[in-house]
């Protein structure tokens, strides 16, 4: 019997790849096309295949382990990480499913051990409900089967994917419910349009995509959950790999944008100070709360992570934790970047810098759900909810004193 070795990031990432990587990373943003070198390397070192299980022949790695992955990934090349994102929350989904003993996508893990690239098909033009919701058509078709028709945008992985996850509403029911299924690319019915020509973040190639009538086979429907907010398995899935492994990302972005922030204080000289910028006091202080910043927020996310490997029972607590580690993730990436632009100066400011380029692809985490201004708000309801059921049980207790005295 073959002994399972246990998994090493850098049998993935080994320092040469990342370097190599990172070199690609300023022509793949000047031309504005996809990093189909780094896929293929990525592919070769089995990065693709890390979240599926090696009992179904991939890497056996946790989510912690691969939101730390992620994070060196970033750091190299922001879009590359963001893109093969898609690939690793579609088969984190499927690992969710299978420790909790549900083998229903089993058939999907072997997709990805067998070399399959899965896009995710999420945000829709218009609808802030997101993954609750639905403006795409989901038909059923008479075999048990769906056809979707409508639009989705950001779609990244777009030029390369081999297997897109989807989802439409399904108003033929008295209920509406929300249907989950993978397309094949082979299959049709996928129009992908080459509408990405963007601020930043444009290696990743996130077409806006028509589906056309696009056709799931029985087999491909993943499942349903019932239209509106719900805390179903699928829900759930998508919300525990796709928030942690996002913030992950600007987590690798923002340590990224300290690294330039640190090499140019030791390389720049004060001519008032006769000093290098490192012996500044108001430069350490910058310095010091980026670095703070990005700790903080690389251990928030780290601890989301681990409460989904640890399948945890936090209740109510669940989306709030979530949501909140894409939030500091981008967040902290955000204003790191802003600070790091004061140490770097003016250099940075010129098309062809890196702290220019990071500063550019950190802005998409703003238009990524979930997008701030809803976190807020899911963790006002989260607290004041709580709240209004501890006052109407203390009401009642102190109304059933008051009826016996």
């Amino acid at each position: 019997m073959t002994e399972v070795q246990p998994f090493r990031i850098e049998d993935l990432l080994p320092a040469s790849l990342l370097h190599e990587i990172h070199e690609r990373a300023a022509g793949v943003d000047r031309e504005n096309v996809f990093p189909d070198e780094d896929l293929r390397a990525l592919k070769n070192t089995g990065y693709l295949r890390m979240l599926v299980p090696t009992e179904l022949g991939g890497g056996g790695a946790t989510l912690l382990q691969a939101a730390q992955a992620q994070m060196k990934l970033a750091k190299a090349s922001p879009s590359t990480a963001l893109a093969i994102n898609m690939h690793l929350i579609t088969t984190g989904i499927a690992r969710n499913f299978y420790q909790r003993g549900d083998h229903s996508l089993d058939w999907l893990l072997r997709d990805a051990a067998a070399g399959e690239v899965f896009g995710l098909a999420i945000s829709e033009p218009g609808n802030d409900a997101v993954t609750f919701d639905s403006t795409v058509t989901a038909a059923a078709q008479p075999d048990g089967g769906y056809c979707f028709t409508g639009t989705k945008i950001f779609t990244s992985l777009a030029p390369v994917w081999t297997r897109l996850w989807v989802f439409g509403r399904d108003d033929q029911h008295d209920d509406p419910r929300v249907v989950h299924a993978v397309l094949r690319r082979e299959d049709g019915g996928t129009r992908s349009h080459d509408d990405w020509d963007t601020l930043g973040m444009r290696g990743t190639q996130s077409h806006t995509t028509s589906l056309e009538g696009a056709y799931a086979a029985p087999e491909r429907v993943v499942g349903y959950a019932p239209a509106g907010p719900n805390v179903s398995p699928i829900v759930f899935g998508i919300f525990a790999n796709f928030l942690p492994l996002i913030g992950a990302c600007y987590v690798g972005m923002g340590d990224r944008a300290v690294e330039l922030a640190a090499e140019a204080a030791h390389r720049r000289h004060s001519r008032v100070n006769d000093a290098p910028y490192a012996d500044d006091p108001g430069i350490r202080e910058l310095i010091a709360q980026m670095g703070t910043r990005q700790l903080s927020a690389r251990l928030q996310v780290e601890s989301v992570c681990r409460s989904v490997d640890e399948q945890e029972d936090l209740g109510a607590e669940w989306f709030p934790r979530l949501t909140l580690a894409k939030y500091v993730g981008t967040r902290a990436a955000r204003e790191t970047a802003t600070d790091a632009l004061e140490v770097v100066g003016g250099s940075a400011y010129r098309s062809g810098h890196e702290m220019g380029r990071l500063y550019r692809d950190i802005t998409a985490g703003i238009f990524q759900p979930s997008q701030d201004r809803g976190v807020r708000a899911g963790i006002a309801n989260w607290i004041l909810d709580a709240a209004a059921e501890r006052l109407t049980v203390e009401d009642s207790d102190s109304q059933g004193g008051a009826a016996q005295a």
